[in-house]
């Protein structure tokens, strides 16, 4: 009976002890379910530091980063060979030189050149002999010493000789003499086997393939020189973009290599067909480069303002980032909270738009979701 009184005694000094070291504990602020980690019980003093609205949508001008190259302008670019077969004998212009237009690139001596000239000196000495000829036959059918078929014979004579001096000055042109040099021939009579390379515009030699004793070619391209004032910027945009992007609109691009200078410019170009193998359209735009800054081959990210839409956004302050995916604490009673993956688009002025994962409505933690994550993990751990 004694042993039986002392264990009940026992049983209740202890439940005495345990009932008041429970009333020493402090109350802890956050309380993590262990059946789900990512959800979170707050205490109302930690829902004091929290700012929570309603997830809603927004006008939101996407912008679209693209990587694009710098390219030469096309249309400010000559591709220049040699119009007659020789060889060279002087070179004037050398990579990244300087150049006007007019300005001799590199001299040939050219047996081709030669042939075509003396072929239009005999042409041009034969249409003489039988103009003159005809003027006589005009003089002596009117004083009746020829008849008119002799006049005639002598007039078909004439128009033949005609024709080939025309035949033989259009090669000349082709070959690429100048018209001052074809009346300088015309007038001396003299062959000259030197033939040059002119350059059709103002601008940088960017491509050189040519040394002096070289033979060359019609079909060879010798020399490229581009004017490098104005640049492209050729990006790809995939085929659901491209419906967003037009001619004619102000884009910006991005430069790493001048430490991410921005610099504007227009879309002068955007493709009508889509690239069967990467499924994107090309687009082009147009940029100043009166300093030369901007170097073909350059690397660029080009960036396309993309009309207003309406979309459901949330703030950067929002944000999570865990296990290099993005969250949002989403609101599911007055103290509980999770931590929710979701799908977001690219930044634009410091908000997220949602692509995936909440819905409109939704109450989430727009500011102190770095503290609610850092006391969700501690009491993880």
């Amino acid at each position: 009976m004694k042993r039986t009184i002392s264990s009940v005694l026992i049983s209740l000094l202890l439940v005495t002890v345990m009932i008041g070291c429970k009333d020493k504990e402090m109350p802890r602020a956050i309380a993590t379910p262990a059946n789900n980690p990512t959800v979170v019980e707050i205490a109302p003093e930690f829902l004091n530091r929290l700012t929570i609205t309603l997830a809603s949508e927004d006008d939101l001008a996407e912008t679209l980063r693209v990587p694009a190259n710098v390219e030469v302008d096309e249309h400010r670019v000559a591709r220049i060979g040699a119009a007659v077969t020789g060889r060279v004998t002087e070179v004037h212009a050398f990579l990244g030189q300087m150049v006007k237009r007019g300005d001799v690139l590199t001299t040939l001596n050219s047996t081709e050149l030669s042939a075509a000239q003396l072929i239009y000196i005999k042409a041009l000495s034969q249409e003489g002999l039988q103009r003159r000829a005809v003027e006589r036959a005009v003089l002596l059918f009117a004083a009746d010493v020829i008849g008119r078929a002799e006049l005639q014979k002598r007039e078909a004579d004439l128009v033949q000789a005609q024709a080939e001096l025309h035949a033989s000055l259009e090669q000349l042109k082709v070959l690429g003499m100048a018209k001052s040099a074809i009346t300088k021939l015309a007038a001396t009579r003299r062959v000259n086997s030197l033939s040059s390379i002119i350059a059709p515009l103002d601008g940088v030699v960017i491509e050189r393939n040519v040394t002096t004793g070289q033979v060359v070619q019609p079909a060879e391209p010798l020399y490229t020189v581009a004017d490098l004032s104005h640049v492209w910027l050729v990006a790809e945009v995939t085929e659901q973009q491209a419906a967003h992007v037009k001619k004619g609109e102000v884009v910006q691009a991005e430069i790493p290599a001048l430490d991410g200078k921005r610099i504007e410019g227009r879309l002068i170009f955007v493709a009508d067909t889509v690239n069967p193998d990467t499924r994107t359209v090309q687009v082009r735009m147009d940029a100043e480069n009166h300093e030369r800054m901007l170097k073909p081959e350059m690397l660029a990210s080009m960036l396309i303002l993309v009309k207003s839409q309406r979309r459901l956004v949330v703030p950067a302050a929002a944000v999570v980032r865990e296990d290099n995916k993005d969250h949002i604490f989403v609101q599911l009673d007055d103290k509980r909270f999770q931590l929710r993956h979701v799908l977001l688009g690219q930044e634009n002025h410091r908000n997220f738009p949602v692509l995936e994962g909440l819905k409109i409505g939704e109450r989430i933690v727009t500011e102190g979701a770095f503290h609610l994550n850092n006391e969700r993990k501690r009491e993880k751990l």
